[in-house]
């Protein structure tokens, strides 16, 4: 009986899955995003987030549990180091997929996997939402008088400047 086997095999050997998904995490935690297929995510995905949250515990028993996972020591140091910073104050949902679209050779379903504290695009993307404008006419309408009204005070203030000292030495 199969119970409980829900897990995607990956159409690979248990030895060969392990070694693969050992890989991936080792270079998604050294570069904090990396390209593959969606089936492939979503099995990294389950394989590193509990690694990554027994990182938060910087013990040596956690570290050598994680260790026998990883067998790579400065993927290691960079775990517990500073992904483990990062991710102390998050409860869990350390990594985001987003889908690609499908790679022309074989038509497989493409996936980014990255982790979601260490993304600068989608965290300047997600304070740019907060700001909201009611119209892109009366912005530039409010802007533009104040802009020229600057600079026209500014040149007549430099005009004023020039034309004084020019006038002393004449007297």
């Amino acid at each position: 009986m199969r119970h409980n086997k829900k897990f995607n095999h990956l159409g690979r050997t248990h030895s060969h899955r392990a070694a693969m998904l050992a890989n991936m995490a080792i270079s998604l935690i050294m570069h904090k995003r990396i390209t593959t297929t969606l089936p492939k995510a979503k099995a990294l995905r389950v394989y590193v987030e509990p690694l990554i949250t027994k990182s938060k515990e910087d013990t040596t028993a956690s570290r050598r549990v994680v260790f026998s996972y990883l067998q790579n020591k400065y993927a290691i140091t960079e775990l517990f180091g500073e992904i483990a910073k990062a991710v102390a104050e998050r409860p869990g949902g350390y990594t985001r997929i987003i889908k690609l679209g499908r790679r022309a050779s074989d038509d497989a379903e493409m996936a980014f996997i990255e982790l979601v504290d260490f993304d600068e695009n989608m965290a300047k993307a997600e304070v740019k939402k907060t700001r909201t404008r009611r119209s892109r006419k009366s912005g530039a309408k409010a802007e533009a008088p104040a802009e020229a009204a600057e600079a026209t005070a500014t040149e007549a203030t430099e005009a004023e400047a020039t034309e004084a000292p020019a006038e002393t030495p004449a007297e």
